[in-house]
């Protein structure tokens, strides 16, 4: 069974790509691999920023809320922190560019941070549930 995975905007596929490495022409997946490796430093933080409970929790409370936007104060009350790991998350969050500081102890989630934050959560989830599914068939 040959799998891809395809994203789609507006009933437009954007890209399509085989999820098994045999389904590949060699030449392009050796291209792919060496585009991850030119780009591993960004994958990286973004990994490393949602890697972490903290983090995802700041995430997803900033996506909860009707304006992307919370205070400092807020994550510490919110989210029971102490300053430390509000302010380690929060540089985590904005290297791996899924958040913005807006103003002086105010953050936003910044586009790529709802989308990737989305991708990596919610679409991988069930992702990886529809694969381990499809192999215990």
């Amino acid at each position: 069974m040959k799998l891809k995975l395809q994203l789609v905007r507006d009933g437009e596929t954007i890209f399509e790509i085989p999820l098994s490495p045999a389904d590949w022409p060699r030449e392009d997946l050796e291209n792919e691999f060496k585009s991850i490796e030119d780009d591993f430093q960004r994958f990286s933080n973004i990994f490393d920023a949602l890697s972490h409970e903290t983090s995802f929790r700041m995430m997803r409370l900033l996506l909860e809320k009707e304006d992307r936007t919370m205070n400092f104060a807020g994550f510490m009350r919110e989210l029971d922190l102490n300053p430390k790991i509000v302010w380690e998350s929060s540089r985590k969050l904005r290297e791996g560019g899924l958040m913005e500081k807006t103003g002086r102890g105010k953050y936003s989630c910044s586009e790529l941070g709802q989308t990737a934050f989305m991708m990596m959560s919610l679409a991988l989830r069930r992702l990886i549930e529809s694969l381990e599914e499809m192999e215990n068939l």
